[in-house]
């Protein structure tokens, strides 16, 4: 009798305890290497509730299943549910992941025990008293070699009117949440541009990032080198893209690694939030308006002295000095002159923002990408210099007596000399000119149009001062005969700028286009000579009509110009530099290859004598050989979406830009001016970095 209870007892439990145990897992299949269960966070549910499911792997010591993104090789492991109506299940919860290399490759992965959660949802009008579920597993388990394959699970839970959880399971849950990132809502954008995938994210957690992982498959190159650093609360994250990258998806999850646990992220593209993630190494991209409006202005300051603008400069300092006797002429001409600045600058920042929104790759100098606009611009240059050389007036140059400098239509000349200015200071960009430019187009148009202001002030502060700070003026010699001959040599800088700018307009079209410019420059020179002789009364209407004729003549023989683009320069095999591509870039990088990238163009004044004085000299070329640097230059002197795109990666509209990749560094951009030493002191300095 005592054994018959016994055996009783032992009937019971195992139908109080066994039949719910079987309830809650499928069991375990077994495939090559690896094993697997299907587990239910519940035994018994209810109508309304939401419940946890648990694929449960347990590979062989040394192989791994993949992640949502593999990387270069693998498959990630697929579900496909057969459920009863009124129940839906969600995504897969990734836990996360760890890097596989197999070099040359990386893989995502998950290697030893691994639980994939997903989350039933049970409608509350469910009025079945079961719920069967059926699951068909495909997956991938590696270690050298890769063995794919599959399995049906198979569950069927009681419905009733309260839940019951599976007690015995709960720890297989708890560990599942706990291999799990954490979620975070941090502010992030990333963008595509310039031949890497680019992050920027709000960062006020602290935790020192060691690893990132991006969730789209065949967007960055896995096995590159990635690159971060934290700015002032933001964190850049930066790795090449993908040999077989074609597009990006407009919201990706991006999961970071840090000494603290791991976080996941969903970040937008910047093109789909309606701005454009302007990110750079070093910089802040939330940079206080007020020193990007210093910035400006000192670039406005320093454009004064560059060799275009000097000349046009001089010319309107000498005739405050002419009217040194007449205080209210020449503080009317100072504000005329920087009225003219002023607006001019406004509509180069209104037209570059027009063709902006309208999709067009444009910065800084674009007017200079067109080539008939350069022919003009030599015409321009020719035309002023023969003015000042004393062949013919147009209002600009002084006459013998400063009182008659503004008779009449001073002021109209003086608004057209800040006009002349500014059109003749577009080939150049001066130093804090970079970053503020960059800053601007990055921004709301009233931001835009302030900066751009702040620019123009800038330029116009030195005319400004000498007008009104008696101080200053009194500075300026005395006017005398020595003004007209001052007048006379500055008349060469103009001359020589004028050559230069044949020179880009050569290279952008060719030389037999460069033949008909110079017959035209030749026809200009012609014209003027006629309206100087017309102005001295030593000529008749026959040579005014002359003049306009060949003024037209010269207009037209841009046009006129063979129309096919000149073949830029190539490298030769003795040349240290090789042309830029993003592609090429993306495999250096991916290589561990330091890399130097100059951006430039024919008519960036400032780019060709950086080049002269910095990049071209046996000192530079001896630092390059010397850390095995590759050296790319980018040629931006006809129009080229790829570089304006990798030219707004770093928060720049315009060249040059001077961008040093240093393996396991982030990318350090290097000063507009350069100096001998500046590229041999950096190379040193990145080299002695652990």
């Amino acid at each position: 009798m005592p054994n018959l209870m016994r055996l009783l007892f032992s009937l019971l439990l195992s139908a109080c305890f066994s039949g719910p145990a079987q309830a809650v897992s499928s069991g375990w299949q077994s495939a090559s290497h690896l094993k697997a269960e299907l587990v239910s966070q519940y035994r018994q549910v209810t109508p309304g509730q939401r419940v946890q499911l648990a694929l449960h792997f347990v590979p062989d010591k040394h192989w791994h299943t993949y992640w949502q993104n593999p990387g270069d090789s693998g498959l990630a492991t697929s579900l496909s549910w057969q459920l009863p109506k009124g129940v839906t299940a969600g995504a897969i919860q990734w836990p996360t992941p760890s890097a596989i290399a197999l070099p040359p490759l990386m893989n995502y992965g998950f290697e030893g025990q691994t639980i994939l959660l997903s989350e039933l949802s049970i409608a509350p009008d469910y009025s079945a008293d079961s719920l069967p579920i059926q699951l068909q597993v495909d997956w991938l388990v590696c270690e050298e070699v890769c063995i794919p394959a599959d399995a049906q699970f198979s569950l069927t839970l009681p419905v009733a009117a309260e839940p019951l959880p599976a007690e015995q399971y709960q720890g297989l849950f708890t560990q599942a949440q706990q291999q799990q990132p954490v979620p975070l809502n941090n502010d992030g954008r990333f963008d595509t541009t310039g031949g890497a995938f680019s992050a920027v994210l709000d960062w006020p957690q602290g935790a020192q990032v060691r690893q990132f992982f991006v969730a789209a498959s065949e967007l960055v190159d896995h096995a590159a080198a990635q690159q971060i650093s934290l700015h002032n609360g933001q964190l850049l994250l930066q790795q090449p893209l993908n040999t077989y990258f074609t597009t990006a998806p407009a919201q990706l999850e991006l999961v970071v690694i840090t000494d603290n646990g791991a976080y996941s992220l969903q970040l937008q593209q910047a093109g789909q939030v309606g701005t454009e993630i302007l990110i750079t190494a070093g910089q802040n991209t939330d940079t206080a308006l007020w020193l990007i409006l210093l910035l400006a202005a000192s670039g406005g300051l320093l454009l004064n002295l560059m060799p275009c603008v000097f000349p046009v400069l001089s010319l309107k300092a000498l005739s405050i000095a002419a009217n040194s006797q007449q205080r209210s002429r020449q503080q009317r001409d100072a504000i005329f002159y920087s009225l003219g600045v002023l607006l001019s600058f406004v509509a180069l920042a209104l037209l570059l923002l027009a063709l902006r929104s309208a999709g067009a790759a444009v910065g800084w100098g674009f007017q200079l990408q067109s080539p008939y606009l350069v022919a003009l611009l030599v015409y321009l240059l020719l035309a002023l210099g023969l003015s000042l050389s004393g062949v013919v007036q147009f209002g600009l140059g002084l006459m013998n007596s400063g009182t008659r400098l503004t008779a009449g239509n001073g002021s109209k000349s003086a608004f057209f000399t800040g006009v002349l200015a500014v059109v003749v200071a577009s080939p150049c960009t001066a130093p804090f000119m970079g970053t503020a430019l960059g800053y601007a187009v990055s921004q709301n148009a009233a931001v835009a149009l302030t900066v751009f202001v702040a620019l123009g002030l800038g330029m116009a502060l030195p005319f400004l001062l000498l007008a009104f700070v008696p101080g200053v003026a009194g500075l300026l010699p005395r006017p005398g005969a020595w003004m007209e001959t001052l007048k006379q040599w500055l008349a060469y800088p103009l001359y020589l700028s004028a050559a230069w700018l044949l020179w880009v307009y050569g290279r952008q079209v060719g030389i037999d286009a460069q033949a008909l410019v110079l017959v035209g420059a030749v026809c200009i020179a012609a014209a003027c000579w006629l309206w100087g002789r017309k102005q001295l009364a030593q000529a008749g209407k026959v040579s005014v009509v002359l003049a306009l004729l060949l003024l037209l003549l010269a207009l037209l023989l841009p046009v006129w110009a063979p129309t096919q683009t000149a073949t830029l320069a190539q490298p030769q095999s003795s040349q240290h530099w090789q042309r830029w591509s993003a592609e090429k870039l993306q495999q250096l990088r991916a290589d561990g290859k330091p890399v130097l990238v100059n951006m430039t163009a024919d008519w960036c004044i400032t780019c060709l004598v950086n080049e002269r004085v910095a990049l071209n000299t046996d000192s530079s070329k001896a630092a390059l050989a010397l850390y095995d640097v590759t050296y790319l230059k980018g040629d931006w002197t006809l129009r080229d979406a790829a570089i304006t795109e990798y030219l707004r990666l770093y928060q720049r509209d315009g060249v040059p830009l001077y961008v040093v990749y240093w393996p396991g560094q982030p990318p350090e951009v290097l000063p507009q001016i350069l100096t001998p030493d500046t590229l041999a002191t950096t190379l040193e300095r990145l080299s002695r970095q652990p």
